[in-house]
């Protein structure tokens, strides 16, 4: 799973990431270079392409402690649905969606933007296990800990440390982007649009999942103190409408309580 990235520093200057960085079973270690000379290094399987610290909001930045890396997933993303939408969505049902909008296919790259504990990246690796994940957050605690659950799966991901705002990939890389529940946190969410856009092939597809404005007050009045740490919400129109200035086409869509999923195109 070896993948031609860009250098952070020099647009055009070319950084190959072997294949083996990807298997999991085995710590990799080391460093990778540009023709540049500009190097970064391999931790545990994790490239890190983030060679300059970037300012981020409260609730971002919540996300760099391993506290929150460790009880994300277990204890708030697998039960988070069926608390917002008020009914039970167990993950799997959003995990059916995801299969059945990105459909993987061998051979296919795909990339989990924000990934947080790679939720989205391991269920469609293991939907399709000829397919290629990469997976990037800002996060190492998250990497960390996103590495860990893989290991456990046994399944084989490339781990990136980067900003989505400036991805360290080539137009045109992917034949699939997905994001869960990172757009709603975003400091500059059409800059990661754009991105997300840039670096998707034609026809490619992007499974989005992300908040909504609530409809009613009480759910208004949760939203506000969220809204103070820098957590953004918009109505699904507002959220359409920035869909396509980034230049995106909405090919279907579902909303369930104040979360909505969404196929781009």
């Amino acid at each position: 799973m070896a993948i031609q990235v860009k250098s952070p520093l020099h647009d055009r200057e070319v950084i190959e990431i072997p294949s083996n960085v990807s298997d999991l079973s085995r710590s990799f270690n080391g460093t990778v270079s540009s023709g540049m000379g500009d190097e970064y290094p391999i931790r545990n399987n994790i490239v890190d392409l983030l060679p300059v610290e970037k300012e981020y909001s409260l609730a971002q930045s919540t996300n760099q402690w391993k506290l929150t890396a460790s009880i994300y997933e277990d204890l708030w993303r697998k039960r988070s649905l069926s608390f917002l939408t008020g009914e039970d969505f167990p993950i799997e049902k959003e995990k059916e969606l995801l299969y059945e909008w990105v459909q993987p296919r061998s051979g296919g790259w795909y990339l989990d933007v924000g990934c947080s504990t790679a939720l989205y990246a391991r269920s469609l690796k293991k939907a399709e296990p000829e397919s290629n994940q990469v997976a990037i957050d800002f996060s190492n605690a998250m990497l960390l800990e996103a590495r860990l659950k893989a290991e456990a799966d046994q399944t084989d991901l490339l781990f990136i440390r980067a900003d989505a705002r400036e991805m360290p990939f080539f137009g045109k890389t992917f034949d699939g982007v997905v994001m869960g529940g990172t757009l709603n946190e975003l400091t500059d969410e059409l800059k990661v649009l754009f991105e997300c856009r840039r670096v998707l092939k034609p026809n490619g597809v992007m499974f989005m999942m992300h908040l909504i404005k609530a409809d009613h007050w009480a759910g208004r009045l949760l939203q506000e103190p969220a809204e103070w740490s820098g957590i953004k919400f918009w109505s699904v129109d507002e959220s359409n409408k920035m869909f396509e200035r980034a230049g995106f086409k909405v090919e279907d869509q579902f909303t369930k309580g104040i979360v909505c999923f969404t196929k781009l195109r």
